[in-house]
Order: structure tokens, then sequence, then C-alpha cells
């Protein structure tokens, strides 16, 4: 049987452009060819770990969802009241998030992240950033990363979920992301209140990031 991860490197691999590969992926998933290796039933426990030490409520505030897939994180999310939107640049990713959750009250888009709407500036009180940053290569990094904190409003919290490294990037999808790139979302204003190295005890070479990043009220 084929490892999902690898055959969801084959097209990220033939694909000469950063993003374009999704969409084949999950076009390919659509019609039964794929497993889109991270279509998983629950929400990261990274974001769920971190709502758990808090109090959420998200009425009369708004929730951004960056690489929205087929909906596990925007689905958590819009469950505190967020009035929740969730992107992605594929369109049989967002086609799939619909049929899927199809009496959610999330509002499934398609977008760009290296491009997106000019009207999402500073206009959402939460946003979380899970593990797409870390399926572009390396060079496309810095504009990824920088488009993220753009979408905090003051006053509000991004939250960045990501695999970690301490060495140089391997062969991938993904490439998971070195401390440096995860303090680089600190921009825009925009400023770390929390970088966790979380590790796995029976395997310390494996490193995950959970980070929150706030913006100050104005």
């Amino acid at each position: 049987m084929t490892d999902p991860d690898e055959r969801a490197r084959q097209p990220a691999a033939e694909s000469t452009d950063a993003t374009a590969w999704f969409e084949r992926l999950y076009a390919e998933a659509q019609a039964g060819a794929a497993v889109v290796p991270w279509d998983v039933a629950d929400p990261h426990y990274l974001l769920t770990g971190w709502v758990g030490g808090r109090t959420l409520d998200g009425s009369g505030r708004r929730a951004l969802v960056v690489g929205a897939g087929l909906g596990r994180d925007a689905e958590f999310i819009a469950g505190f009241g967020y009035d929740t939107t969730a992107f992605d640049i594929s369109p049989s990713a967002i086609e799939s998030a619909r049929q899927r959750h199809a009496d959610s009250a999330v509002h499934y888009v398609v977008a760009d992240l290296f491009d997106p709407p000019a009207r999402w500036r500073h206009a959402f009180d939460l946003v979380v950033e899970s593990l797409t940053v870390q399926a572009l290569p390396v060079a496309e990094r810095g504009p990824a990363i920088a488009q993220v904190p753009r979408f905090v409003a003051p006053g509000g919290t991004l939250l960045v979920i990501a695999a970690g490294r301490e060495t140089p990037p391997g062969d991938g999808p993904p490439w998971p992301l070195d401390r440096g790139e995860v303090e680089a979302f600190a921009a825009d204003g925009v400023e770390a209140v929390h970088i966790a190295e979380i590790r796995d005890p029976a395997d310390r070479t494996s490193l995950r990031w959970q980070v929150e990043f706030r913006r100050p009220a104005t």
C-alpha cells in the first residue's frame, strides 16, 4: 500500500509552482485516487491543547484559519462562537470542505496566502496558522510568513502550529520550521507572547512549535 505522505510528495516534486500541487492532491483525493495525509477527524492536538488552557468566547468576534484543508480546525474554532472564515488555495479542498460540513456556519473560500483580499488586513480577532507554511518550499517562506500577521486585528491573537527542526531542511513537503522562521511571524506590529517547544518524551528528536502572538490593542 502506498504511503500517503510519499504519495503527497509526488505532485509537490513535479510541480514548478509552490502551491499548485495542493489542488492536484485534493482533486485526486476527491476522485478517490489519492489520500490527503492530514485528513483526520479531529482538530490538531496543539490547537485543542491551547484552547484548553483558556476560556474562548468568540461572540461578536471574527476568526481566520489559514490553509483550511478539509475544515477540521475551522469547525473547532467556529464552535466557540467566532464568525469564522477558512481559506485554501485549492478549489477542490474548499469544495470538499463545504460538502463535508454542509450545515456549517464557516465561510469556506478560495484565496491565495500570497495575494489575500485587501479587506482581510487587520480584520480578525483570532488567526490560526496550522501546518500550512511548513508545506511551502523554504524559498517561499519569507513572503508567506510576512502575510500571516497582517490578518490580525488590534488586540487580536495569532496561533502558529508547526513541526520544528534544528538542522537544515530535508526532502519535503513538509519542510519543518526552525526557530528563526517561527519568530519571524512577529511582524507588522504583532508580538510574540509565548513560544512553546514541544517534544515527545519517547523521541527527543521530535519537535513541535505552539506559538502565540498578539497585536497590541489601539
